[in-house]
């Protein structure tokens, strides 16, 4: 009985000091990474959130070449290099980046028989530049470009640090062959001829094919040119031709049954 009277008599007492304990001291204090935590934090100013968020959260770097600005550039149309192939080819004509020069009118012929229908005025092939430009139809021109790339080219070699230009002699010409009254439109009067006169090297030399034909050193690689050009080109006459070759090359497009003629 004794002992009964002291246990409510505790019950007693511990009621009487939580009564009196203030209401602050009640609320547990909420520890890092709780529940009770993320609560507490929720009840604070929006203001002060928003800076502590703002302070720790990194701005994103934009990645150079990234997924979001390739896209973006196909959307806006640009390009994130220039196509090569553009550039190369301008200022080129025929198709192919080494024959250089620009499209032209078509040329009328003033006989009939004459003129070009598409004619491009060239300037350079196979990055050798030419003494004049010359008028001829694409054909031409890209047996010429094919001709001193694998002819001229190697025939040359180093010798006087290369070839640097060709000496023209003629090219587009409403006229007859070899300029005889009567006779039959000459090839230069439709743009499928050439003539070269002379190979020019880098450090002044000059092959020329009258007088050079002959000679002992311009003669081998004159006549190496010479035969070089029996398949680009139908026709191919030269100083062993007639006497109206003696001082040029004649080159022409047309093409016959039996092949290339060469002379």
């Amino acid at each position: 009985m004794k002992r009964y009277c002291l246990f409510v008599g505790a019950l007693l007492l511990a009621g009487s000091a939580w009564a009196e304990a203030p209401t602050s001291s009640l609320i547990p204090i909420a520890r890092p990474g709780t529940v009770d935590a993320v609560a507490q934090t929720s009840a604070q100013p929006t203001s002060t959130i928003e800076t502590t968020r703002a302070a720790r959260s990194p701005v994103p770097k934009s990645r150079p070449g990234g997924l979001r600005q390739r896209l973006k550039r196909l959307v806006s149309g640009q390009r994130s290099q220039p196509n090569s192939v553009t550039l190369s080819r301008k200022g080129s004509v025929c198709g192919m980046p080494e024959i250089r020069g620009e499209s032209i009118a078509p040329i009328p012929g003033r006989i009939k028989g004459c003129g070009v229908a598409d004619p491009v005025k060239v300037t350079a092939v196979a990055g050798v530049a030419l003494s004049t430009p010359i008028t001829v139809d694409c054909t031409t021109a890209q047996a010429l470009n094919s001709w001193v790339d694998q002819g001229v080219k190697p025939a040359v070699g180093r010798k006087g640090g290369g070839v640097a230009s060709l000496k023209i002699a003629a090219h587009y010409a409403c006229r007859t062959r070899n300029h005889k009254p009567g006779a039959k439109i000459s090839e230069h009067g439709r743009g499928r001829a050439v003539d070269i006169s002379a190979i020019n090297l880098a450090d002044g030399t000059v092959l020329p094919v009258l007088g050079g034909w002959r000679d002992k050193t311009a003669g081998p690689i004159l006549r190496k040119v010479h035969q070089a050009a029996c398949g680009p080109f139908g026709t191919v006459l030269g100083p062993n031709a007639d006497r109206h070759h003696q001082d040029h090359f004649h080159f022409d497009t047309a093409r016959y049954r039996s092949g290339t003629y060469c002379k």
